[in-house]
C-alpha cells in the first residue's frame, strides 16, 4: 500500500473521525484520498489559523483527537499562533503540513522550510516522515503522546513523494492504555489530614477537571470539605458548576491579585493545571501567609513547578478525589462535620451577596444608550435556550458574562487559553461538530471576531447553525485597560489618548461581512431588541450573526 494509505487507515483505526484544513498542492495526496474514507469528514476553512482553532475545540468537546492538515511553510505559519493556543489549552492534535518533493529538498523549493523546527516550539513532539515505512509507527506514537497526560498537539510532516511511496507497513492499531489509577493510598490519606486539619480550605480547578470527567468527585469533596472553589481567569472548561454557592469565581492575573483573592485560605488545594497564568509581575507568592499548598495532576511533571508543596499526588483526577472525599467522610467527626457545613452556609450567604451586587449592577445600567455590558448579557441570556453552550470571548464583558450565565455542567462552557485572541469564532466551529443537537452560541469582541471572521464562511458551508454573537464597542478597550494598568505599575503619568486601540474609522460593518460569506445578520442596537434577535436566530436553525452595539471606553 501507499503511504497515503497508511495514514487514512491509521487515522481511522485510532478513532480520528474529524479533519480541519485549508488544502494545497502538497496535500493533495490527503485530499484524493477521502473518497475512500467517509467515515473522515473533512472542515473546510479559508484561512489555517481557523482551522487549527476549530479543531481544538473540537478535541475539547467530543473527546477525541482531531487532526489539522495545513499547507507548507506559510500555512503552519498561518496557523502557529493558534497551535500555541492549542498547546496551553492541552488539545490533543494532529497537526499535519504537506511538504514539498525531499527529492527537491537541496533546492529550495517554493513554499519550503524546515516544517519541524517551526512546529517544534509549540508542540509536544514534531517530526517529518521521510520513508513510507516510518508512517505507522510514527502516527502510532504521535496519537499515543497527543493523548498522554498533560495531552497536547503533536506535529507530523508529510512530503507529497513519501506519501506515494509504497510499504508494506501496516497500520499500528491502538493499544489499550490505562494511563493513571488513583494516587498512591498514602499520599491521599495525607492529603485528607490535611484538609481535615483545615479552617478555611479553598481549591483552584484547573481544565484537567473537566476533560477528565472528575467533576462529581470534585463537588463531592467539595461538599464535606465547605471548600471555596476558584478558577484560573483563563479557562478552557467549566470545571466545578458557577451556579454552585461555593463557586468563588476566576482569579485575577498578578501573583498579590491572587493571594488577596484567596484571602485568610490556610490550605489551597490545585486541581489539574499549570499554575498560574499571570499578566503583571508582582513580587511574593499567589497564596496567603502560611497556607499549606496541595496539588493533584494526571501529569507528574506539574508537581511542584513553581512553588513547593505540603503534598502532591499523581494519579487520576477522579479516582484521587473520590479517595480524598471517601477518606474525609470515613475520618471526619461529629465538630469537623459541624465546621463544613458553617463554612458552606457563609458561601451561600457570600454568593447570595455577589448576586445581589450584579442586580444592583444591572439596575444602574439598565437604560444606558448604547447599551451596557451587563444589560447585554442579561438579554443574551433571556434569549438563549437553556441547553445551549457557550463559546466565549468576550473579553472586556467576561466578568459581566460569568456574573449572569450559569454553567453548571463541563460541556456547557469553552472559552481559550493563553491569551492569544480569535479562538472564539473559530472555536465554535469545532464545538458545533461535536455537539450537532446542541445550540452554539460564539459570544466574541469586535477585535476579536475580526482575527478569524472567515469562520462565518466555513459556517455557511457546512451548515453549522451557530449564533455569532459579536460585542461591538469599537475598540481595544481591555488594551486601553491595560494601558491604564502599566501607566500605574510603572508609575507612568500621562494624560495621553489610547493611541491606535480605536476601531471607529472606518466601522466594521459585522452584518455586511457576514453576508458576504453567506450567513445572514442582524444588528442590535437598542437593549430590549436583543433578546429577540437571540431567540429568532437559535430559531432559524441557521448560522446567524447578531452584532451589538455597546457602550466604549472613552
Amino acid at each position: 500500500m501507499r503511504g497515503r494509505q497508511v495514514l487514512m487507515q491509521s487515522l481511522v483505526a485510532h478513532g480520528v473521525d474529524s479533519i480541519f484544513g485549508n488544502p494545497g498542492t502538497t496535500e493533495s495526496p490527503l485530499i484524493d484520498s477521502l473518497a475512500e474514507f467517509p467515515q473522515l469528514a473533512y472542515y473546510v476553512a479559508l484561512h489555517e489559523g481557523v482551522a487549527l482553532g476549530a479543531a481544538s475545540y473540537y478535541a475539547q468537546a467530543s473527546g477525541k483527537p482531531a487532526m489539522v492538515n495545513l499547507h507548507v511553510a506559510p500555512g503552519l505559519g498561518n496557523a502557529i499562533g493558534m497551535l500555541y493556543s492549542a498547546m496551553k489549552a492541552n488539545s490533543p492534535l494532529l497537526v499535519t503540513a504537506g511538504q514539498q518533493d525531499t527529492r527537491m529538498r537541496l533546492r529550495a523549493p517554493v513554499l519550503s522550510h524546515d516544517l519541524v523546527a517551526m512546529a517544534a516550539p509549540v508542540c509536544k513532539w514534531s517530526v517529518q516522515v521521510e520513508r513510507a515505512d516510518e508512517f505507522a509507527p510514527i502516527l502510532a506514537r504521535a496519537l499515543k503522546l497527543a493523548q498522554d497526560p498533560p495531552s497536547g498537539p503533536v506535529f507530523v510532516g508529510l512530503p507529497i513523494d513519501v506519501m506515494e511511496q509504497e510499504t508494506e507497513v501496516a497500520p499500528a492499531p491502538p493499544s489499550p492504555l490505562h494511563r493513571a489509577g488513583a494516587a498512591d493510598a498514602r499520599g491521599i490519606e495525607q492529603l485528607a489530614g490535611l484538609l481535615l486539619a483545615s479552617e478555611r480550605p479553598a481549591v483552584v480547578a484547573g481544565d484537567d477537571v473537566a476533560r477528565a470527567g472528575a467533576g462529581e468527585a470534585l463537588l463531592r469533596l467539595v461538599e464535606r470539605t465547605g471548600a471555596a472553589v476558584w478558577w484560573e481567569g483563563l479557562r478552557a472548561r467549566a470545571s466545578f458548576p458557577t451556579g454552585h454557592a461555593n463557586a468563588r469565581g476566576a482569579l485575577p492575573f498578578d501573583a498579590a491579585a491572587i493571594a488577596k483573592a484567596l484571602g485568610d485560605a490556610d490550605c489551597v488545594l490545585l486541581l489539574g493545571g499549570p499554575f498560574f497564568e499571570e499578566v503583571w509581575f508582582t513580587p511574593g507568592s499567589p497564596f496567603p501567609p502560611g497556607v499549606k499548598v496541595a496539588q493533584i495532576e494526571e501529569a507528574p511533571e506539574r508537581l511542584a513547578g513553581n512553588f513547593p508543596l505540603a503534598v502532591g499526588l499523581a494519579g487520576s483526577l477522579a479516582g484521587t478525589l473520590a479517595g480524598v472525599a471517601g477518606a474525609i467522610e470515613r475520618r471526619a467527626d461529629a465538630r469537623y462535620r459541624a465546621a463544613a457545613a458553617r463554612r458552606n452556609a457563609a458561601h451561600r450567604l457570600a454568593s447570595e451577596a455577589e448576586a445581589a451586587a450584579q442586580t444592583a449592577r444591572l439596575q444602574k445600567n439598565w437604560d444606558r444608550q448604547p447599551m451596557s455590558m451587563a444589560r447585554a448579557m442579561a438579554e443574551i441570556r433571556a434569549g438563549a435556550p437553556a441547553d445551549a453552550i457557550v463559546v466565549e470571548e468576550a473579553i472586556t464583558a467576561s466578568a459581566d458574562l460569568a456574573k449572569t450565565f450559569r454553567f453548571d455542567t463541563p460541556d456547557s462552557y469553552f472559552s481559550g487559553r493563553g491569551g492569544g485572541i480569535g479562538q472564539g469564532l473559530a472555536g465554535a466551529l469545532g464545538i458545533k461538530v461535536a455537539h450537532r443537537a446542541r445550540p452554539v452560541l460564539a459570544i466574541s469582541g469586535d477585535g476579536s471576531a475580526m482575527y478569524s471572521i472567515q469562520a462565518l464562511w466555513t459556517a455557511a458551508h457546512h451548515d453549522l447553525a451557530i449564533v455569532f454573537v459579536v460585542l461591538v464597542n469599537r475598540e481595544y478597550r481591555v488594551l486601553k485597560h491595560n494601558l491604564d494598568t502599566y501607566r500605574q505599575r510603572f508609575a507612568t503619568r500621562s494624560n495621553r489618548p489610547y493611541a491606535h486601540m480605536d476601531l471607529a474609522r472606518p466601522a466594521l460593518d459585522f452584518v455586511a461581512l457576514a453576508a458576504g460569506m453567506g450567513v445572514a445578520g442582524t444588528r442590535v442596537e437598542k437593549a430590549d431588541a436583543l433578546a429577540g434577535a437571540i431567540a429568532r436566530a437559535v430559531a432559524s436553525g441557521r448560522p446567524h450573526l447578531v452584532e451589538v452595539v455597546l457602550e466604549a471606553k472613552r
